[in-house]
């Protein structure tokens, strides 16, 4: 039987999972070429080797526009700015992720994109099916949880527009790397979330944030040493939703 196990003791987030992801494929440039000519608009997607403590992996580059994730903000179709949560770079194999909960200051003009922007976007790609249908199962979880941690409807959130690419780009490279890896079975560890609080415009929040633990509700999570967010919305979405079981790695033999 064919299993992809992850190892989740520095947490998980969307990036880091594409870039442990990557290295599994047969071809990694043919993989970001086809990412490349999703049709995302002005998305570019980029990886490079890169070292942490001493040990190698792949780091993720996301550009929208040439802007590099930048923090995604999340406002409701009306009234004050919400918080949201969002990954930054990281390498995969060591990384510490921050989620950093960002308020929207700009009253400029910026294009937002609710759900109904999101799925219309999703289902304009160029993808397999079941590739898609992924992609769009994940994106509503975060929604979801996003959605009741303040207290609003799906349909009131609004993700900034760079945010929003960055986390379309993340999930479907995940989803479209799994359909190529093809495991019968996915495994993960009990997930790593970190400890301490997290800085955001509207004060200090503990970790994990409020979405990130809707997500990771009957999933087995622990602390840490590590002090910080670790576990992002993003990456415990798409745990949820294509994890089969949460335990030690079983026997098996590593290809």
């Amino acid at each position: 039987m064919k299993i992809l196990y992850l190892e989740c003791a520095m947490g998980a987030a969307g990036d880091m999972l594409l870039g442990a992801l990557l290295e599994l494929l047969p071809d990694k440039a043919a993989f970001l070429a086809q990412m490349n000519q999703l049709g995302l608009p002005g998305v570019s997607i980029a990886a490079e080797p890169a070292e942490k403590c001493g040990v190698h992996g792949t780091r993720i580059h996301v550009h929208i526009h040439g802007e590099e994730e930048q923090p995604a903000d999340v406002v409701p179709a009306s009234g004050p700015a919400l918080p949201h949560a969002h990954a930054h770079n990281h390498d995969h194999d060591h990384a510490h992720q921050h989620d950093h909960m960002h308020a929207h200051e700009h009253m400029h003009a910026h294009v937002h994109r609710g759900m109904a922007d999101i799925q219309s976007l999703l289902d304009s790609l160029p993808l397999p099916p079941q590739v898609r249908q992924d992609a769009e199962a994940v994106y509503q979880l975060i929604a979801a949880a996003e959605s009741q941690a303040h207290a609003c409807s799906i349909e009131q959130i609004h993700f900034h527009e760079v945010g929003a690419l960055d986390a379309v780009a993340d999930i479907t490279g995940v989803c479209l790397a799994l359909s190529i890896l093809a495991p019968e079975r996915i495994l993960a560890s009990p997930v790593a979330v970190g400890n301490g609080h997290v800085h955001c415009a509207h004060g200090i929040l503990p970790v994990p944030a409020p979405a990130t633990a809707l997500l990771l509700q009957n999933i087995p999570s622990y602390a840490g040493e590590m002090s910080g967010e670790l576990c992002t919305p993003t990456g415990a979405a798409l745990l949820r939703h294509f994890v089969d079981d949460f335990s030690s790695q079983p026997l098996m033999r590593c290809h």
